[in-house]
């Protein structure tokens, strides 16, 4: 199991999640997206989306992914935080990104996206980070863009009628992908 405590995350702990897992990440995940604790905090989706944002099955499938890798964020052993982490040719896939809502707006996520972008640049040698976000959350795209993302104007369809995914109360929900260089091939180990 990696753990790692990367510059300027004082008392945060990064490792690989495992099954074991899998409840807490599912109760962390959907605290910061779904339902009245998601509102709390600042990257609900609770107006959009009701019903589950992932499950157990969903979190293992993300764990257990031959091609990628689901950080754990502790703090003091407890689970504050977590992403996904894809390898995906020359990029890398960043979702499944959940940060407590009581710890939201602190700058905690600025670390985190910090260390994932860095995990991927040496761990796989990519230069591109790319992520999905649904397009009408504009404070959010708005957040990533101030950490050097940028829109790409392609959209992929909300999957309406599975339920897996949540319960939409709009009809004009779609995925917008965002990308970011974070590295060349000559400045990659």
């Amino acid at each position: 199991m990696d753990t790692a405590t990367p510059p300027g995350s004082a008392g945060l702990t990064f490792r690989d999640a495992t099954d074991a897992d899998a409840p807490a990440l599912v109760a962390l995940i959907e605290s910061a997206y779904r339902g009245d604790s998601s509102r709390t905090g600042w990257t609900t989706e609770a107006d959009l989306l009701e019903g589950q944002r992932t499950d157990e099955q969903g979190v293992r499938q993300v764990i257990n992914a031959p091609a990628g890798r689901l950080l754990a964020v502790e703090r003091e052993g407890e689970l504050i935080a977590c992403c996904q982490l894809e390898h995906r040719g020359d990029a890398a896939y960043f979702g499944m990104f959940a940060v407590r809502p009581g710890a939201q707006g602190g700058g905690l996520g600025k670390v985190i996206i910090a260390e994932a972008e860095r995990t991927a640049r040496e761990s796989w040698g990519v230069t591109e980070m790319q992520m999905t976000v649904i397009s009408a959350r504009e404070e959010l795209i708005a957040w990533y863009e101030r950490r050097g993302y940028r829109r790409t104007g392609q959209l992929t369809p909300f999957p309406y009628g599975d339920e897996r995914f949540g319960i939409p109360q709009r009809d004009d929900l779609a995925f917008e992908l965002l990308v970011k260089t974070i590295g060349d091939r000559q400045s990659v180990a």
